[in-house]
């Protein structure tokens, strides 16, 4: 009975289907079904290795039929991993950065840096509160948020009234836009960003004292402009910081003189051993990197998408000083 519930709910998360239902209702059979994805996930990643092992003769073929004990067993080691997931998931890390200003700001400024909130049905506002009382204990000058900020629903968003909790941050907030804003629906999230007192980049900048946060648009939008072009249009004797969701050609910001990017994106592949795929996929897919005078951090994300699990990897914000 069970797997069946799961399977019908992997099906009705994101369809139209499932905004008729209550929210609650809708909340859990989103959560249910992209949860399922990760267990399915190592389902098959346990029994492979069972099987492995059978053949190696290292696991005995009693253990996998008809075995109680191998059925208890399983299940325990499944439980436990997802259960340390969701916790450490929880536990949201504090990175801390300093940055070289370059003699170009006049005092040391404090930025708070954050990715991929993906706030919706399993990121609700009583999350939401959280970090904003993470975030505000920062005290900083500035936040900035390298897209993804909702995860593809408004339903949720609006009928917490998710809005209002940004408003209660102690410092401007400035963002640009991710893919998952894209499949919320353009309109729908720079609505959202207008009521939130969010200052969206898209392909634009803006001057914060010393600082010129560019923001790029997503790559969802194909006729974006270049960093070459944003960074011509942009003051460059400021401290330049570049926001572009999604860290493909990170050459880019180096040939056009940008002093640091943030990026988010990959998520770190959220559990193991997608990781593997994207640490292949990107020049760097987490952490800091840098090229020539370009510094750059590649966040693994405050919020996620899919279930709520951490295996391998972590979430994050970062506390950027610039001196």
């Amino acid at each position: 009975m069970v797997f069946p519930l799961a399977f019908a709910c992997l099906f009705i998360c994101n369809s139209p289907l499932q905004s008729r239902f209550p929210l609650k209702l809708a909340r859990a059979v989103y959560e249910t079904g992209c949860s399922w994805i990760f267990i399915l996930l190592y389902l098959f990643i346990t029994f492979l290795l069972l099987d492995i092992g059978r053949i190696l003769h290292l696991v005995p073929k009693t253990f996998l039929h008809h075995s109680a004990i191998g059925t208890v067993s399983i299940i325990l080691l499944l439980t436990g991993v997802f259960v340390y997931g969701y916790l450490h998931y929880l536990d949201k890390y504090r990175e801390t950065l300093t940055l070289n200003g370059k003699g170009k700001l006049k005092k040391e400024m404090k930025v708070v840096m954050v990715s991929d909130l993906h706030i919706g049905y399993h990121n609700n506002r009583k999350e939401l509160v959280r970090w904003v009382d993470m975030l505000n204990a920062e005290h900083a000058d500035l936040i900035l948020v390298a897209g993804d900020i909702i995860d593809g629903s408004i339903r949720p968003v609006d009928e917490e009234r998710m809005e209002e909790e940004f408003h209660r941050l102690n410092a401007p907030i400035v963002a640009c836009y991710g893919n998952h804003d894209y499949l919320t629906g353009i309109n729908r999230s720079e609505a959202f960003f207008k009521k939130a007192g969010i200052q969206l980049v898209q392909d634009s900048s803006v001057t914060i004292g010393d600082l010129c946060v560019i923001g790029r648009d997503d790559r969802s939008n194909r006729r974006r402009k270049t960093v070459k072009e944003l960074a011509k249009a942009a003051d460059m004797n400021k401290y330049t910081i570049l926001l572009d969701h999604q860290p493909y050609h990170l050459e880019l910001a180096e040939q056009s003189g940008i002093d640091f990017q943030f990026s988010g994106h990959t998520h770190e592949g959220q559990v193991w051993p997608i990781s593997l795929i994207t640490h292949s996929t990107y020049e760097c897919d987490f952490g800091p990197w840098q090229r020539g005078d370009t510094q750059y951090y590649i966040s693994s994300g405050l919020g996620i998408w899919g279930g709520k699990f951490r295996i391998g990897t972590r979430s994050e914000y970062l506390v950027v000083n610039i001196k």
